[in-house]
């Protein structure tokens, strides 16, 4: 099972040692994390994002295609939301679904069900 983490996932998980000792017993690591994640998660100043670097650093940040971009588009559209959803969550899902199966680990589940929902495959999404 591969675990995925939006910006929510990574705010949640920074600096948690029980969190993440539960998810190596799990066998759920290392997490995965769409690059344009970093985007969302960060800040740029090192003081701020230091928690976020750490948890970063022992995770598996993975560049995005144009096809799971492409995909993440067609979901995002596929919801009847796209001015709501942002690019980002809709780019994780996607991510996710060519990951199967996967648990997207994520603050806003509610977005990532509707992305997900037309998509088959095995995606669970958890809330942080």
């Amino acid at each position: 099972m591969n675990l995925v983490l939006d910006s929510g996932g990574v705010t949640a998980l920074a600096g948690q040692r029980a969190r993440l000792a539960e998810l190596r017993r799990r066998n759920l690591w290392p997490p995965q994390i769409p690059s344009v994640v970093l985007t969302e998660v960060l800040t740029g100043d090192h003081r701020r994002d230091h928690a976020a670097n750490r948890l970063i650093a022992m995770c598996q940040v993975r560049d995005v295609t144009e096809l799971q971009a492409r995909d993440g588009a067609r979901l995002r559209t596929a919801t009847g939301r796209a001015g709501t959803i942002s690019a980002t969550d809709a780019i994780v899902a996607a991510f996710a679904a060519a990951s199967v199966p996967a648990v997207v680990l994520t603050s806003d589940p509610d977005d990532l069900h509707a992305l997900l929902d037309a998509q088959p495959g095995d995606v669970i999404v958890a809330h942080v």
